[in-house]
């Protein structure tokens, strides 16, 4: 193989106890869209330093994350999950939720103070209720009709300062796969108009990320929580030359494109996967139904 720069990728950010990958320094911002929350949604958020909400995604963190805390109450729990930011065009937003998180501050003093008042307050919930009393910003781009709104949070990232020139966020999308294919498609194309900038589609099932040809891949696979199954697919431009290690079925510079042969249904062989290739790819891999439970990241 030539001496390209190696990127690494990992699947750490489904692991409950690192929230910090502690050889590489990964942070993690997390875009919520407009589509069903993965069960591993409670997750994502305790190890994302930034939390933005693309419009209608509001709409799923008030009406669904309660949901995963049945014991608990509702209105705890949307207190706790505060999106920093609400981004988009606003015309999927409900009007109640808009409001909601607009209004935060003032329900949350007044939450506190009803539960002071019926002396169940305790001490940490306390500090962290009130370390949190910042309402949610909301920025209207309806504007602009020319970009989605995963595009909309993902320059709102972009341009956050925390997101240091020496330790760029990472960035989780939920929701960017499944529901229309339109919608999916120009989600997908969001990986290819920020190639500079790591971002990783996910749903309950599977994950996608961009693989850009100005590095050799090495992809450190979490078995107990995803795979066996995976692809490599070049959307965009046909790929010449592709080389892997670590698959059931690797590649030694073989040429892919559609209408031709395109990696799908392979299977993961190795811990490690490396991809070499001189077109960008999408990797893409299966997310396993064990393995991710609610009692492992209950803050």
């Amino acid at each position: 193989m030539s001496a390209m720069d190696v990127m690494l990728h990992s699947s750490s950010f489904l692991l409950p106890s690192n929230p910090v990958d502690d050889t590489t320094g990964t942070r993690y911002a997390l875009i919520v869209l407009n589509q069903s929350l993965p069960r591993f949604a409670p997750l994502l958020w305790e190890h994302a330093k930034l939390r933005l909400c693309a419009d209608g995604g509001a709409n799923r963190i008030y009406d669904e994350l309660p949901l995963f805390f049945p014991h608990e109450d509702a209105l705890a729990i949307r207190n706790r999950y505060k999106p920093d930011v609400i981004k988009g065009d606003m015309d999927s937003i409900r009007r109640d939720v808009l409001d909601f998180y607009v209004n935060l501050v003032s329900s949350l003093c007044d939450y506190i103070f009803r539960i002071i008042v019926c002396g169940v307050f305790v001490r940490s919930n306390m500090l962290s209720l009130f370390f949190s009393l910042q309402g949610t910003k909301v920025i209207d781009e309806s504007q602009d009709q020319d970009t989605t709104d995963l595009d909309k949070c993902i320059l709102y990232i972009r341009d956050s300062t925390l997101n240091q020139e020496s330790s760029r966020l990472h960035i989780l999308a939920t929701g960017a796969l499944g529901g229309r294919f339109d919608h999916e498609a120009g989600n997908i194309n969001v990986l290819y108009r920020y190639p500079d900038t790591r971002i990783v589609l996910l749903s309950d099932d599977c994950l996608i990320q961009l693989l850009p040809k100005s590095h050799r891949h090495e992809i450190h696979i979490q078995s107990s929580l995803e795979g066996p199954h995976c692809g490599l697919i070049p959307i965009g431009t046909p790929s010449a030359k592709t080389t892997t290690s670590g698959l059931k079925w690797d590649l030694a510079n073989t040429e892919m494109r559609f209408g031709g042969l395109i990696s799908t249904s392979n299977l993961v062989k190795e811990e490690k996967i490396t991809v070499e290739s001189d077109s960008d790819l999408l990797w893409t891999i299966s997310i396993k139904k064990t393995g991710l439970s609610i009692e492992d990241h209950t803050p």
